[in-house]
């Protein structure tokens, strides 16, 4: 009995003399890996630190170091892998997971930032926690509680011009536009030249169909150097014909069309703005275009037919009209619709 003590007890101090001897390498490879980083060389201290950490891939204070490290370094694998070995240990170390909240944030993992974020938050630790969460939340349209948490957000950056913005977009989503016009133009108050917001007012005015004020906020993108791609001319030609500013909007749909005109989505947009304008001959001169390229759009056909009724010629209208309608029975509807969406 005395003889299996003394081995137990030696077997103890064997054991007892290992660890202090791992725990010394791994602080001397723990300084040597500080030594280089004061000295600027990174790429030498990040393989002192995994030197450390395979000695002892328990020790908290080397996975940690291992992790901001690999973080500096742009290796954001290693660093995962890191920041999840201290969690192991660790559950509430705030380092690892404020880093794990940023990796799944720029890596646009949205569940798993919100995840970490809400532990941050519970802890009362991190930085950017409200913002994180509700930005992953407005990516993933869960809009009920993005609203949550970007509120917390504008109160700790008041001056972050992406927070108003968000939720602009979300009640745009929602076709909620007045308020979403709210959020754009707050903004639109901290960041004053961001054109990217001003077009997005203007197309939610346009969708409230304030078309003066839509043009008006087009033409303030424009002026502070708004990119004016065919998209754009094309939204603000609408508005100018809508606001009462017909001839400056069709000369600019019809310098758009002569560099795109085979645009089928434009040649309707020209010929339906001559409906709207009354000019009944160039909108059939342009549906007729449209039926050039495609002998089965219904909805052209159906739009001529309409025109001549418009012109007075009731016979010749009806008797296109009932054969769009053979071709699409959906055109049916319209008929009986007073200002439907192709002019019935």
């Amino acid at each position: 009995m005395k003889k299996l003590t003394f081995l137990v007890v030696a077997f103890i101090a064997t054991m007892n003399v290992q660890s202090k001897e791992l725990y010394d390498s791994v602080q001397v490879l723990l300084k040597k890996a500080k030594i280089e980083q004061d000295a600027g060389r990174q790429k030498m201290a990040l393989e002192y630190l995994q030197m450390a950490v395979a000695v002892n891939p328990s020790l908290v204070e080397a996975q940690k170091s291992l992790g901001l490290q690999a973080l500096e370094l742009r290796q954001f694998d290693l660093a995962k892998q890191s920041f999840q070995k201290v969690l192991e240990s660790l559950p509430n170390d705030g380092t690892a997971l404020e880093n794990m909240q940023l990796i799944s944030f720029n890596f646009r993992r949205w569940e798993d930032a919100v995840q970490f974020g809400k532990r941050l938050l519970a802890l009362n630790k991190g930085k950017r926690v409200n913002f994180m969460i509700g930005k992953s939340l407005y990516e993933l349209e869960d809009y009920g509680q993005c609203f949550k948490y970007l509120e917390a957000a504008r109160g700790e950056e008041p001056l972050n011009a992406e927070i108003p913005s968000m939720f602009a977009k979300a009640l745009v989503d929602m076709s909620n536009f007045k308020a979403a016009a709210r959020y754009y133009q707050e903004a639109l108050t901290i960041d004053s030249n961001n054109t990217a917001l001003l077009n997005e007012l203007a197309m939610t005015f346009s969708a409230m169909n304030d078309e003066k004020t839509a043009v008006a906020y087009y033409e303030k993108a424009m002026a502070k150097g708004y990119r004016v791609d065919n998209n754009f001319i094309e939204n603000l030609s609408n508005s100018y014909i809508a606001a009462g500013m017909p001839d400056k909007g069709m000369t600019m749909l019809l310098n758009l069309l002569e560099k795109r005109p085979g645009d089928m989505d434009l040649l309707n947009n020209v010929a339906y703005n001559y409906y709207k304008l009354g000019n009944y001959k160039e909108a059939i001169n342009h549906w007729d275009k449209v039926l050039y390229l495609d002998r089965e759009e219904a909805r052209a056909l159906y739009m001529i037919g309409m025109c001549y009724i418009k012109m007075g010629d009731k016979n010749k209208g009806a008797t296109l009209c009932n054969k769009a309608i053979d071709m699409d029975p959906s055109l049916k509807q319209f008929r009986t619709v007073k200002g439907g969406p192709f002019g019935g």
